[in-house]
C-alpha cells in the first residue's frame, strides 16, 4: 500500500518535468537565457512563497535544520544550474527529443550512484537491468 502512495506523486512530477522541457525549448529562441532564468527564478519564488505561508497560515510544522539549509539550498543551485543548462543546450539548437533523456538519464544515473554508495539503498539484478536499458537507449537515441 505504501508504494501506491507515492506513485501518483511520481507521475505528476514526470508530467510537470516534461512539459517544463517543452517549454524551455519553445522558450529558448524567443528570450535570452538570463530572462528564462530570471522568469524561473521568480516563478519559483512565487509558488514556493505562496506554499510556505500557506502552509504557516494552516499551522503546518515549519521544520528547520541547519543541515536542511545547506541541503535545501544545494538543491536549489542543482535545479537552478538545471534550467539554466536547458536553456543553454536548447538556445544552441539541442532537438528536445535528445537533450532531455540525456539529461535525465545522466541525471538518473548520478543520483543512483549517490542513493546506492551514500544512502546504502538496496541493489537488485532488476535494478542493474534496468540501469543498463536506460544507458542503452539513451545510446541508441544519441546515436540514432
Amino acid at each position: 500500500m505504501g508504494l501506491n502512495r507515492w506513485i501518483p506523486y511520481l507521475l505528476a512530477t514526470g508530467l510537470a518535468l516534461g512539459l517544463a522541457d517543452f517549454c524551455v525549448k519553445l522558450a529558448a529562441k524567443r528570450v535570452s537565457n538570463s530572462t528564462g532564468f530570471l522568469l524561473f527564478g521568480i516563478c519559483t519564488f512565487v509558488f514556493s512563497s505562496s506554499w510556505f505561508l500557506w502552509q504557516r497560515s494552516h499551522r503546518f510544522e515549519q521544520l528547520v535544520t541547519p543541515t536542511g539549509i545547506v541541503l535545501g539550498t544545494a538543491a536549489g543551485i542543482g535545479f537552478s544550474l538545471v534550467t539554466l543548462g536547458l536553456y543553454a543546450s536548447f538556445g544552441a539548437g539541442a532537438p528536445i527529443s535528445v537533450a532531455s533523456p540525456v539529461i535525465r538519464v545522466c541525471g538518473l544515473l548520478i543520483a543512483s550512484f549517490l542513493g546506492l554508495m551514500i544512502l546504502r539503498e538496496p541493489l537488485s539484478w532488476r535494478y542493474v537491468l534496468g540501469l543498463l536499458l536506460a544507458v542503452s537507449g539513451i545510446f541508441l537515441i544519441v546515436t540514432s
